[in-house]
C-alpha cells in the first residue's frame, strides 16, 4: 500500500472526521505531500497527515495521487492569487481549472507567455515562480489575498482564515509555521516582544484564537470574521475592538530579522 501521496486537486479539504459534513479543519493545495494513515472509508475519505505541518484529518481519496517521485518533480509554485488553467496556449480559450497561491506544479516548457504543465494543461507563465526561490516580504504576499472571503479552515483566495493567511504568507518566504494560531504563537521561531515594542513590518500579533500581521505603518492585515474577509485595520483600533469583545492581545512575535 502506498503510504505517501500528494494532493492532485487544486484545493483539498481536510475534515475533522470521516464525514464530508464534518468540520473543515484546514485545506491542502496542489502538490502538498500527504501521509496515508489508514484505509479508505465507504464515504471515500482516508485518514491522513499533512507531512509539512503535521496536520491530521480526513481527505477525499480522489484528491490524492502518486507523489512527485513517480511523476515529474514540481518545478514552480503559483505566486498569483489565482491562475486559470487552459487546454491550449490561448487565454481566449475556455478555462478548464483554477490554481491558487502556493500550489506547486511541474512545468515542462515555457514558451512566450504560456507555461505547459506535465499533464498537458497550460497557464500564464508570469503567475509562476521557481520552487527554488522564496519571496522576501510576507506582508506583500498576504496583500495579494486582500478581499478574499473569510473561511474557517481555508487557505486560498477562495476562502481563508487568520492562521491560514499567516502560514501561507510566511511559507512563501521559506518560513514554515504551524497551521493554527496557538502553535504559531508558541513556535520556536523568532522571538517574543514586550507589549510596548514599536512594531515592524511582518511582526505577528496574537489574541486567543486569532493572529494578524503588522504592516509597519500602524496598520495590520488579517483574515477575520468581523470584516468576513482579508482586510486592513488600524492596529490600535483593532486591538481596542477585539479587547472590547473580551480578548486582549496575548503576545507579539517578531519572526523576521530587524532591518539593519
Amino acid at each position: 500500500m502506498t503510504t505517501q501521496l500528494e494532493v492532485i486537486a487544486a484545493i483539498a479539504h481536510v475534515y475533522s472526521a470521516a464525514d464530508v459534513t464534518a468540520a473543515l479543519d484546514t485545506q491542502a493545495l496542489m502538490g502538498e505531500p500527504v501521509e496515508i494513515l489508514g484505509e479508505k472509508t465507504v464515504a471515500g475519505l482516508v485518514p491522513m497527515r499533512l507531512i509539512e505541518d503535521g496536520y491530521r484529518g480526513f481527505m477525499r481519496h480522489g484528491d490524492l495521487g502518486e507523489p512527485a517521485g513517480h511523476t515529474p518533480i514540481h518545478t514552480h509554485r503559483v505566486n498569483a492569487p489565482q491562475s486559470l488553467l487552459y487546454g491550449r496556449p490561448d487565454f481566449k480559450s475556455p478555462p478548464i481549472g483554477t490554481l491558487t497561491l502556493g500550489a506547486r506544479v511541474a512545468i515542462v516548457d515555457i514558451t512566450g507567455r504560456y507555461a505547459r504543465l506535465a499533464d498537458g494543461r497550460f497557464m500564464i507563465a508570469r503567475h509562476l515562480a521557481p520552487v527554488s526561490t522564496n519571496e522576501t516580504d510576507p506582508v506583500e504576499v498576504a496583500e495579494r489575498l486582500l478581499g478574499a472571503p473569510y473561511l474557517w479552515g481555508g487557505k486560498s483566495m477562495l476562502g481563508i482564515d487568520c492562521s491560514g493567511l499567516v502560514q501561507l504568507s510566511f511559507g512563501a518566504c521559506g518560513i514554515r509555521l504551524p497551521r493554527d494560531t496557538g502553535p504559531q504563537e508558541r513556535a520556536d521561531i523568532g522571538r517574543s516582544l514586550p507589549p510596548e515594542t514599536a512594531l515592524q513590518r511582518g511582526d505577528l500579533l496574537f489574541w486567543k484564537g486569532h493572529v494578524a500581521i503588522a504592516r509597519g505603518d500602524g496598520s495590520m492585515i488579517h483574515a477575520n470574521a468581523h470584516h468576513m474577509a482579508v482586510a486592513y485595520e488600524g492596529i490600535r483600533a483593532g486591538i481596542a475592538r477585539i479587547a472590547a469583545a473580551g480578548d486582549p492581545v496575548t503576545s507579539i512575535r517578531r519572526v523576521l530579522p530587524t532591518p539593519a
